[in-house]
Parts: structure tokens; C-alpha cells; sequence
């Protein structure tokens, strides 16, 4: 009798060791699973510099910043607010389009044909906390549908104004806004003429009938 209760005692003690041994593993176990990282998700920035991809073609014009008093005098001039879509063409480091989100609420599209402008314009939206009204997309501006402005805003060259501006007509709707920094349209001329620090800004608005001669 002694010798069985002897027995009963030892497997008794082994499986009160066993018990406490798995009750305190196992907290230990989910909390290193608690402590493992989740997998990264990505952010709206990093989707978007993965989006870019090798430039198509040659730049038609070379990248010039436009200084931020021209910048803030074309939006004024264009009287941008938050029911505007504003199309820039050549958007460079996206100052026009995130400036006009984040003084007057207004959505924006940047266009450039530059992947590493793409990318700092996307950074400088960040930045300004602007990320959720603007969006910039890497493509050619003669490629891109302009239907939806109902602004835009340029800084390209005298003979890329040209050959663009048969594409403002034909896609634009009469009434939109179109601001120019240093450089004209040739023929059709325009409503308004502005200096700003020694830089000219023309204003444009799109008729509801396009005059002959600047049809073609």
C-alpha cells in the first residue's frame, strides 16, 4: 500500500510540473507572436514611386521651377477655388498643384513626362499634407485628356504653346481658365498680361466660339 501511494504521489507531481510548465509557455509563445512586426503595407507615396517607369522621351522642355510669386499670382489671376480641377502641364516639382490645394482647396492633376519629377512632386504632396486632392501622373502632356479642367496652368516654351493649343480647344469647354508663365499663344491673344517680379504671366479664357484664324 505504502509503495502505491508512493507511486500516485510521483505521477501526481509530474503532471502538476507538466500543467505549470504549459501554462507558462504559452503566454510567453503569443507574446513573442505579438512582438513579431506585421508586414509593411504600403504608403500612398511609395505606391505611387513604384508606379513610375522609364521616361518615354525626351523632355520638350527643360525643367525650370517657377519662382513661388508667379505661382501664387497665376492661381490668384485664374481665381482657383475648391470646385476647380486643375490640370498642370509640365508640373515639375508639383508647386502649382499643391499650392492650389493647400491655400484653396482645390483638386489637382500634375502631368510630367519625368519619373523623378513624378517623384519629388508626390514627396513635396506629402509634405504639404495635400496627398488626398492632388495626383501626379507620369505622361506625355499632348497624351493626356484635358476634359475635366477646368483650369490650366503651363510653363513650356513658345512653339510647345502652339502646337498645344489646338488641343485647349478642342478639349477644353468654354469658360476654362488657362494661365501661361513667360510665354504666349502666338494669335490668340490674352484676356490678361501680369508681371510679377520681373516674370509675365498671360490669362486665357476658353470661348464658346473659336475664332477662325486659330483654328488650326
Amino acid at each position: 500500500m505504502k509503495l502505491q501511494k508512493m507511486l500516485l504521489l510521483v505521477v501526481a507531481s509530474v503532471s502538476l510540473a507538466n500543467v505549470g510548465l504549459v501554462g507558462c509557455t504559452t503566454p510567453a509563445q503569443n507574446l513573442d507572436a505579438q512582438a513579431q512586426p506585421s508586414a509593411p503595407t504600403l504608403t500612398g507615396q511609395t505606391e505611387t514611386l513604384a508606379q513610375t517607369q522609364p521616361q518615354e522621351r525626351p523632355a520638350d522642355v527643360p525643367y525650370v521651377p517657377t519662382p513661388q510669386p508667379v505661382v501664387d499670382a497665376m492661381l490668384e489671376v485664374a481665381q482657383v477655388n475648391k470646385n476647380d480641377v486643375l490640370y498642370d502641364l509640365g508640373s515639375g516639382d508639383g508647386r502649382i498643384v499643391n499650392t492650389a490645394a493647400q491655400k484653396y482647396g482645390t483638386k489637382g492633376i500634375g502631368i510630367d513626362i519625368s519619373p523623378e519629377r513624378i517623384q519629388e512632386a508626390n514627396a513635396n504632396a506629402q509634405q504639404a499634407g495635400v496627398t488626398d486632392k492632388v495626383q501626379f501622373i507620369q505622361q506625355d502632356l499632348f497624351n493626356t485628356d484635358l476634359s475635366n479642367a477646368t483650369v490650366v496652368t503651363l510653363y513650356l516654351l513658345p512653339e510647345i504653346n502652339l502646337k498645344l493649343r489646338p488641343k485647349l480647344f478642342r478639349e477644353l469647354k468654354p469658360g476654362t481658365r488657362v494661365v501661361s508663365h513667360a510665354f504666349d499663344m502666338g494669335d490668340w491673344k490674352p484676356e490678361k498680361t501680369l508681371q510679377v517680379d520681373g516674370k509675365t504671366i498671360y490669362y486665357w479664357v476658353i470661348p464658346a466660339q473659336i475664332p477662325a484664324n486659330l483654328r488650326n
